[in-house]
């Protein structure tokens, strides 16, 4: 019994704390005044704040019309069958040679998928660099669950020869022949 009574003498200092802090919330704050001078004419009291005229009233937003509600977001349903992410994916070459996972993609200043980084090689984690390949050069056609693969149009021994990848350096992007695009990185 004394839990209940306790919850319910809780709940009631949190809700009269709650409505001091909302009524001071919305008491406007008193102005400094000015201090006495030694022979100045004793001050007359300042009007109330609501005897502003209609006109001033009018020129003052409210709080509430000031803040207009946002639009919704705009909203696309994609079908679980049509989209899937990519992170953490097996590569795969197009002659089944296990190639790594995906562990990023990259994309330039407009927001475009340029590549992916591959982790590639070693085993468990342990002798494995990351590598970038061109987006162009992966296939997503037979990637329906999560389980699938994603192909990748260069073999093993191409990958192994590219050089590492490094954060804030430029990129070795490796492509497909014949597929791959100058990157204009200085734009």
């Amino acid at each position: 019994m004394r839990p209940r009574v306790l919850m319910m003498l809780v709940a009631a200092v949190l809700l009269t704390c709650a409505g001091v802090r909302a009524a001071d919330d919305e008491a406007p704050a008193p102005t400094p005044s000015p201090p006495p001078a030694a022979h100045a004419p004793p001050a007359t009291p300042a009007p109330p704040a609501a005897s502003a005229t209609p006109k001033e009233q009018a020129k003052e937003p409210s709080k509430e019309s000031s803040k207009e509600p946002s639009p919704p977001p705009s909203v696309t349903v994609i079908g679980a069958r049509d989209a899937h992410g990519i992170l953490g994916r097996d590569v795969r070459s197009s002659a089944n040679e296990n190639m790594g996972r995906i562990v990023d993609v990259i994309v330039d200043r407009d927001g475009k998928v340029r590549a992916a980084v591959i982790d590639f090689g070693g085993f468990l984690g342990v002798g494995s660099r990351k590598i970038v390949v061109d987006w162009n050069a992966l296939r997503f056609a037979g990637v329906s669950s999560k389980s699938d693969s994603i192909t990748l149009d260069l073999n093993k021994q191409q990958v192994s020869a590219a050089p590492e990848y490094k954060e804030d350096t430029p990129l070795i992007v490796l492509g497909a022949a014949g597929s791959l695009h100058p990157w204009d990185y200085e734009h």
